[in-house]
């Protein structure tokens, strides 16, 4: 397994990821134009994602996305983890765990001393696994909006 920055031609296959990813948070997924988009994202002029993939025989088999983002209330910059997905047979081997170590590497050299995510209250293996990498939970309603 080999852990690295995302690079153009991984694009489609971090969309079917996304995809799954989505799938196994019950969540509906529309996978039109989101190469596109994530391409500007992560490599267009003013990029605001970083992304990790997890790479077995030139397949990409998990990613991690993350952003620097500001709290006003702690008056610094925070890393705030967008996605953590493994598919389910690469599950349970420790790559989860050197994934968020090297989000850690990558928020001290960005300056950050936090790194906040979410993940729904009925994914019981990923609240099982953060609270065993050390994650203090904190309550909250997520609410958003279309515009």
């Amino acid at each position: 397994m080999n852990i690295r920055f995302a690079k153009k031609k991984d694009l489609p296959q971090i969309v079917d990821l996304c995809k799954q990813h989505a799938e196994y948070e019950h969540s509906e997924y529309n996978k039109k134009d989101k190469e596109k988009l994530l391409y500007e994202s992560v490599f267009g002029e003013f990029p605001a994602l970083k992304c990790l993939v997890v790479v077995r025989k030139n397949i990409i088999v998990g990613y991690a996305t993350y952003m620097k983002q500001f709290s006003t209330w702690e008056a610094s910059s925070y890393i705030y983890l967008d996605c953590l997905f493994l598919i389910e047979e690469t599950r349970g081997q420790g790559l989860g765990t050197i994934l968020m170590e090297k989000i850690k590497e990558c928020a001290k050299i960005e300056n950050c001393n936090r790194i906040q995510w979410q993940t729904p209250d009925f994914n019981k293996k990923a609240i099982r696994f953060y609270q065993k990498i050390g994650g203090i939970s904190k309550t909250k309603e997520r609410f958003c909006m279309n515009i």
